[in-house]
């Protein structure tokens, strides 16, 4: 199953929920699996820039758009999310480019 990183910023409404619900973290995750399908393979609290890395499968594209685009109308974070391609899958891929 495909992966993708997400990378999450809360916005002050976001910060202020975490704050006074921290487990809103774990209902979400359910959400995104329940609604989605979407399997959160790892999460991490991060400093800097993003406040958040999570590592995520899903089915395709279209399915991490979609919960892209519901997590965000939420006004309680912003993402970016990227496609994640294993290296020994490159590395073949690159091999198969030059033969």
């Amino acid at each position: 199953m495909p992966v993708f990183v997400m990378l999450t910023t809360l916005t002050d409404e976001g910060a202020k929920t975490l704050k006074n619900k921290p487990a809103r973290i774990k209902e979400v995750d359910r959400e995104v699996m329940d609604k989605f399908g979407v399997k959160i393979i790892a999460q991490y609290a991060v400093m800097g820039p993003y406040d958040f890395v999570n590592i995520l499968e899903a089915l395709d594209n279209d399915t991490i758009v979609k919960m892209a685009i519901e997590l965000n109308s939420r006004g309680t974070i912003r993402t970016l999310t990227m496609p994640a391609i294993e290296i020994d899958r490159l590395i073949k891929d690159l091999e198969e480019l030059s033969k």
